[in-house]
């Protein structure tokens, strides 16, 4: 087996400030989160960015550009920045901050889903900010807009106008037949990152069974181009990421996809749950991947050449 890679998702745009005290919410805290995480172990960070004040999701690149650079300068890891933004953001709003930065990795979703919050009202008495409510319900009649057409325009905009590789996230398995007619008319170049992700209300079931489907659907699709990683939603994170490296994956944890340390316990940082799993892997007498291995497996183009 190869060294298994560990993505750590800082902060993301589902959880809302409310659920958690330890989400990263301004540049300082999400910078120190994420340099918290590439110090427990993880070599991939992806970002996302949040008003300072309110915590809302936010694509204002100016907001990236206050923590990326630091990230940069305290670590080696790799920075992989979202191009899926958060509820209601335009395709346009979506990209500014990776077509600023020039990252050596972006997230791209590969297909357009119902992307439901909403039966996370129902876990929360009181929200801090009007927003949070407000943000949850709406995703009730939210689809997340990922077209042929939109994956397209990113692919070369982003990809071959700035040389950046993706972690292409796929919420079902019709999304690795997406991947599959991209592959077959050589608008992305292996090794392809595939990222399959379970648990969210709209994509696949976190179901071991599914789990396994996922994998051996890319095995058959991709053959040896492509390298797999597996993250999941809440309380599946920690025992669907393990069952995914067990069978030859990368992982990803990090609070845009949990906010727990176990049953009932908050995390108190992303770097906690670097560290559980990285235990984990290590226990199974699985190595870890250093950025520059992370680099290498994936064939980024490296740290070097982003504009930030």
């Amino acid at each position: 087996m190869s060294k298994v890679i560990i993505s750590c998702a800082v902060t993301g745009s589902v959880h809302t400030p409310s659920m958690s005290p330890h989400l990263p919410v301004t540049p300082d805290e999400i910078a120190s989160e994420a340099i918290g995480a590439a110090e427990a172990g993880a070599a991939v960070l992806h970002l996302h960015a949040r008003d300072p004040e309110t915590g809302k999701p936010s694509p204002d690149p100016d907001l990236f550009m206050q923590f990326l650079p630091r990230i940069k300068q305290a670590t080696d890891a790799v920075l992989n920045i979202t191009t899926g933004g958060g509820q209601g953001m335009a395709m346009e709003e979506r990209l500014a901050a990776a077509l600023r930065a020039g990252p050596e990795l972006a997230s791209l979703n590969m297909g357009s889903i119902n992307f439901g919050l909403y039966p996370m009202l129902q876990r929360y008495k009181q929200f801090q900010y009007d927003w949070e409510p407000q943000y949850l319900e709406a995703s009730r009649d939210f689809i997340f807009r990922n077209t042929f057409g939109d994956i397209e325009y990113i692919l070369e905009t982003l990809g071959k106008g700035h040389g950046t590789k993706f972690e292409f996230e796929c919420y079902d398995t019709g999304h690795l037949y997406n991947l599959a007619h991209f592959l077959d008319r050589k608008l992305v170049t292996p090794p392809l990152f595939v990222q399959s992700i379970f648990g969210l209300l709209g994509g696949t079931g976190a179901d071991t069974e599914n789990l396994m489907h996922a994998k051996r659907l890319a095995d058959r699709l991709f053959g040896d181009d492509y390298r797999w990683s597996v993250m999941a939603a809440g309380r599946h994170q920690m025992p669907f990421v393990t069952m995914g490296a067990i069978n030859g994956g990368n992982v990803r944890v990090g609070l845009e996809d949990s906010l727990y340390a176990g049953r009932g316990r908050l995390a108190s940082s992303n770097a906690e749950q670097v560290r559980m799993i990285r235990s984990v892997l290590e226990s199974l007498s699985m190595e870890i991947a250093t950025p520059a291995e992370a680099r290498d497996i994936l064939a980024l183009k490296g740290g070097d050449n982003v504009a930030f």
